[in-house]
Order: structure tokens, then C-alpha cells, then sequence
């Protein structure tokens, strides 16, 4: 540790050698013969820390000097002086130019000690300054609100941070508490907070939200309790971080595993509702043939039918709600896509909206993936409904737009589709943050801020745009452009319905399946075709069937099943039955990893499907 610097003064070369034999074992020691000298000593060692002059001197007087050397510089200063100076040192002692004076002849032990105390003083107040610029920094420059309080809750220092959070200014908050300066609800909450953590002395921690729903900013208030000399607590420390953003990625990462397991949860139930479809619909046909001659009954099994295909069509929305595959654009007719949507909407908006369509018979066709679409047409009427909590009308529009001057598409024709809404509106401060991943203005548990963001991610990926228009208290539109598919022939724009095919030839096929219904209806359409069917209730059954001497030609295997997967079963056949095909059936391919060299049906299934590709597969086809 270095030692601490003090000067002497005196026009008598006898006393500077005095003094500094006195002090140079404790300090180091300059000295000066004239005052000139001194203060230029002064401004050069600003860490001399006492000065002790003598008061007589010639051209300027002790405590003069001293008076002038504290205009610039922190040192202590202590007058040597006899009886008859007497007045000029009270006179310095009163203007606070000296700390303390000793007489001529001095004691040792005397000034010794004066010095001593001179020097303490000067470095207790060297650590006060540095530890101020300290908290001043950190007032200033830190990122978090800080604030320290008194036990009453007034206000001893803050920075610009907290001051701003209370709509104030630093020097108009000092003496008083946050309700007398904003009578905001968090004030009280505040002061509250603060007064428990000074009775229990223990600090803590708290997180508040402020502003309007859906556009709050989150913060994080660590309290501390200071104790005075006697233990008890005399001030109070606040620290306060904004911490929106670390809320909103632990939103994210909660709605992100919410929808992952809503997403698995709808896979499993499309599966076991396909397998349940495709014992119904495969019945349903199978016994068509044996009813034509009872048209009662007909007209019965058709009702049947068509609500079984009704239920197909609703698996495949959970299917594409459990996905996450990449799009696979085609040309859609988006009039009727939203045609066929109407009991969809009727299921999921309720009584109290009314849905009106103006469909321009004259709109091209879009380029995009249908399902995506149909998804994203849902959000957006499911929106509007929210958006309208006692009722209204939500209109669904089309036309034809063309689209040269936008820099965000590409010139050419587009498919615009209008979904507004009577309700609510947006905020213009939210509109811009609509369309984020997870940002909703509903209330927790009730959005997951995903149907926006989805839409805008089709829009996107299909090289289309989204423009959101929306005033508060009147209602919301929103527009979505979808590029124009390249003209196709009516030829290859029609959908072909197979016809049931009978078989060609002979085969032997094997059907696997743990589904005993499904097994049967399949087995009962093969045999139909004309084939004939062994069944088997899992893949190890399977396996054995044929190590035993079965000689099957094709063998039709569902997905999933217990113990052995289609897949697995496919394998271990390729790799002891050469030139054995296999055909995979499934109700939800995401299931099981399917190879891409595998032939996959999608359940429900009609005849006529299942039979021309069994004969593709017979005939060597993949």
C-alpha cells in the first residue's frame, strides 16, 4: 500500500527539516520555502493529501494560501501559527479554509495526531467522491430502473429511468413517494411492496405488468432492505428490468409445446377416426350392391355414406393441422373451396355470425396448397367472429386483381381473397405486431397468436401478400393475394374417379392389419376384385405365414401397428421375399417415417382406389 503525500510550508529552512523528520517514517513528505512554490506543488501532485503551512509569511500569509490552494485542490490544510495569529486562524477556521491549527513550539505527539486525523478525513472523503461517481454511473448509464427510498418510502435517489416509468423527472421525484407523484395503479401495488419488504427486511422480488392488454411491458422489481448502524432497516434499494421480452419467449416456448401436443393429439385421433372411416365407408360399399333393389334402405346407406365422407373431410383438417410438411401448391378454384366450406362455418362460428359471400365468378384460379388455404380462410373468419363478440356479419369476398406496381409481388394476375369483419378493430400501435409468431390480444388460454402469423406465412411461401386494413370500432379487413395458376387443360384440371378394377390375373395377396374391421373390409374388397386374401392380425403373424410356405403375391400392411410398423414388417420381407411388394396403408402418415420407395394409400380408401393399385402393383408398377 502506498504511503499518503503531505506538504510542508515555511519560510524557515530549519522547520521543513523538523517536519519532515517528523513525518517521513509515516508519509512522504514535500516541502516548500515560499507559497508561490506551494500552490504550483499543489497542481502538480493532485494527490497530496494534507498540507500543514506556517501562518507568517512573507508576500502571502498562511492562511491565504490555504484559502487559494482550496479553490482547486482536496487536501486538508492545518496552520502552524503563534498566540498572535490567533484571530487570522479563527478567521480560517470559520470559512472552512483550515480543518485545525497547532502553535508554535508544537508538541510532536500534538501535531503528530492532527495530521493523523487530517489524513483519515481526507481519505475517508477521497472513497465517499469515488463511491458517488459510482452510484452516479450506475444511475446513469445502467439499463434498469433503479431507485433507493427511504423507510417512509420517499424518494433519496433515483436515475432517469425510474423517473421516466413514473412519467416524472429526477429532481421533482426526491423527498416523495410514487403516489404523490402518479396515482397509477403499479404506484400502489408499488408502495405496497415496498413497505413489506422493509417490515420483513428480507429482500424480494415481484413482476408487474404495464399498459393495455396484448401491448404490456413486463418488469422485474428486486427489493432491497439497508440496515442502519442500530440493525434497523433505513432505506430501501429498488431494481427494476424490463423483461418483455424474456415473457414473451416463455410464452412462445409454452404455446409451442401447447401446440405440439395439440398437434400429436389430433394426428392420434385422425388415425384411429380413419380406421374407424374406412371400416364404415368400405361396409357401407360393400353392402351397396346387395341393397339396390331396396331403395329405402339405399337411400338410408347413402345418408350414411355422406356423413362418414363428411368425417373424412374433417380428419383431413386435423391432419393438416398436425402437419408441419412443406406446401404443395396446385391450381384451386377459391370460389369453391369457400363454397364448400359452408358447414364448416356454420360448426365453428356459432349463431351469432352471419357469413355473406361476394364470389367473383370471373377470378382466376390460385396457386396454392388447398388445405393451407381452407386453413387459412378458417383463421380468418375465426378471428373476425372473436372480433364480434355479440354477432355481426363476416363477408367473404374474391376478385380478380392485377397487380403491377407492388414491390413486394411479382407483376401479373392475382386471386384476391377479402375476409372482413364489424368488429372491434385493431389499434394502429398494434397493428404492425399482428402477424408475429404467438402474439394475441386475447386473454391467456383463449389464443395462441398462431392464425395471423399462418396466414402470413402462406401468403409468403405462396409468393402472394397479406395487407391487414383495420379502424377501431368499425371493423377489420384483411386481403389475401394469391398468384394466378398457369392455364391447364380441362383434361388434366378434372378430377378422375378410378373405376373398380377386377383382377386381371390370378394373385394371392396377404393383409396385415390390427384392426380386425379394417382387415376385414380390405380382405372383402380384394376378394371383390377377384383376388384371393389371407389375413393376418400383426406383422409377426404375417412373417410366419410366409416362412411357412405361403406364397403371396402382394401384401397390403397398415402403418401402424403394435409391435412390428408397416415399415419394419416392408423391410424384413424385402430382405427374405424378393420381388414381394408391399402396399402401406395409413390414416395419418406422419405416424411412422415412411421411405420414399415405399407405395403408401391414404385411409379411408374407396374400392375403386385400393383396386387399381393393387393391379399397378401386380403389373410391376410402383
Amino acid at each position: 500500500m502506498s504511503r499518503g503525500t503531505i506538504l510542508a510550508v515555511d519560510d524557515e529552512p530549519d522547520i521543513l527539516i523538523a517536519l519532515e523528520d517528523l513525518f517521513e517514517d509515516e508519509y512522504r513528505v514535500l516541502t516548500s520555502a515560499k507559497p508561490e512554490e506551494a500552490l504550483q506543488l499543489l497542481r502538480d501532485e493532485p494527490d497530496i493529501a494534507v498540507v500543514v503551512s506556517d501562518q507568517r509569511m512573507p508576500g502571502m500569509t498562511g492562511d491565504a494560501l490555504l484559502a487559494e490552494a482550496r479553490r482547486f485542490h482536496e487536501a486538508q490544510a492545518i496552520l502552524l501559527t503563534g498566540y498572535a495569529d490567533i484571530s487570522a486562524v479563527i478567521a480560517a477556521l470559520n470559512r472552512g479554509g483550515i480543518i485545525g491549527y497547532v502553535a508554535k513550539p508544537w508538541d510532536p505527539t500534538l501535531l503528530r495526531a492532527t495530521v493523523r486525523n487530517a489524513y483519515e478525513r481526507h481519505r475517508l472523503g477521497r472513497d465517499l467522491a469515488t463511491e458517488r461517481a459510482l452510484l452516479r454511473g450506475l444511475l446513469d448509464h445502467a439499463e434498469e430502473a433503479i431507485s433507493f427510498k427511504d423507510a417512509q418510502g420517499r424518494f433519496v435517489r433515483l436515475n432517469a429511468r425510474k423517473a421516466a416509468l413514473m412519467g416524472a423527472e429526477v429532481e421533482a421525484s426526491l423527498g416523495r413517494t410514487e403516489t404523490q407523484i402518479t396515482d397509477a395503479a403499479q404506484a400502489h401495488e408499488a408502495e405496497a411492496a415496498d413497505a413489506r419488504a422493509v417490515a420483513t427486511g428480507e429482500a424480494g422480488s415481484t413482476v408487474i405488468a404495464r399498459g393495455a392488454l396484448g401491448a404490456e411491458r413486463w418488469s422485474h422489481i428486486i427489493r432491497v432492505p439497508i440496515r442502519g448502524l442500530s440493525g434497523e432497516v433505513t432505506h430501501l434499494a429498488t431494481i427494476e428490468r424490463d423483461v418483455t421480452e424474456q415473457k414473451s419467449l416463455e410464452a412462445r416456448l409454452r404455446q409451442s409445446d401447447k401446440m405440439q401436443a395439440l398437434g400429436t393429439l389430433a394426428g392420434g385421433i385422425a388415425h384411429d377416426f380413419n380406421n374407424l372411416l374406412t371400416a364404415i365407408l368400405g361396409s357401407l360399399e360393400l353392402v351397396g350392391p346387395k341393397i339396390a333393389d331396396q331403395p329405402r334402405v339405399k337411400r338410408l346407406v347413402d345418408n350414411a355414406t355422406g356423413a362418414a365422407q363428411r368425417g373424412s373431410a374433417l380428419t383431413k383438417r386435423l391432419l393438416s393441422f398436425s402437419r408441419s410438411n412443406d406446401l404443395k401448391a396446385r391450381p384451386v378454384d377459391t370460389n369453391a373451396l369457400i363454397e364448400g366450406m359452408s358447414a364448416l362455418f356454420g360448426s365453428s362460428l356459432g349463431s351469432l355470425v352471419t357469413v355473406a359471400r361476394d364470389l367473383d365468378p370471373g377470378i382466376p384460379r390460385a396457386l396454392v396448397d388447398p388445405d393451407q388455404l381452407e386453413l387459412a380462410v378458417l383463421n380468418l373468419c375465426i378471428n373476425a367472429r372473436d372480433a364480434m363478440p355479440d354477432g355481426g356479419t363476416v363477408t367473404i369476398s374474391t376478385r380478380r386483381a392485377d397487380i403491377m406496381d407492388d414491390p413486394d409481388l411479382k407483376p401479373g394476375t392475382y386471386a384476391v381473397v377479402t375476409v372482413a369483419d364489424e368488429g372491434t378493430g385493431i389499434p394502429p400501435e398494434l397493428l404492425e405486431r399482428v402477424c408475429e409468431p404467438f402474439f394475441t390480444t386475447k386473454a391467456v388460454g383463449q389464443g395462441t397468436g398462431l392464425g395471423l402469423a399462418m396466414v402470413f406465412g402462406l401468403a409468403q411461401q405462396a409468393g402472394g401478400r397479406l395487407r391487414i386494413t383495420s379502424e377501431v370500432g368499425v371493423g377489420t379487413r384483411i386481403e389475401l393475394a394469391l398468384p394466378q395458376a398457369e392455364d391447364i387443360p380441362e383434361s388434366d384440371a378434372a378430377e378422375t374417379v378410378p373405376e373398380v378394377a377386377t383382377a386381371a390375373a390370378p394373385a394371392r395377396i396377404l393383409v396385415v392389419d390390427d384392426d380386425p374391421e379394417v382387415r376385414h373390409v380390405t380382405a372383402s374388397f380384394l376378394s371383390d376384385f377377384g383376388y384371393t386374401e389371407t389375413e393376418a392380425k400383426d406383422g409377426r403373424t404375417a412373417l410366419a405365414m410366409m416362412e411357412e410356405g405361403g406364397d403371396f403375391d402382394l401384401v397390403v400392411a397398415d402403418l401402424a401397428m403394435p409391435g412390428m410398423t408397416g415399415v419394419e414388417l416392408a423391410a424384413a420381407i424385402r430382405s427374405r421375399f424378393e420381388g414381394v411388394p408391399v402396399l402401406l396403408l395409413t390414416g395419418h402418415a406422419e405416424a411412422v417415417p415412411i421411405p420414399d420407395d415405399l407405395p403408401v394409400m391414404q385411409k379411408p380408401f374407396a374400392s375403386a382406389e385400393l383396386a387399381a393399385r393393387v393391379s399397378q402393383l401386380l403389373a410391376g408398377g410402383v
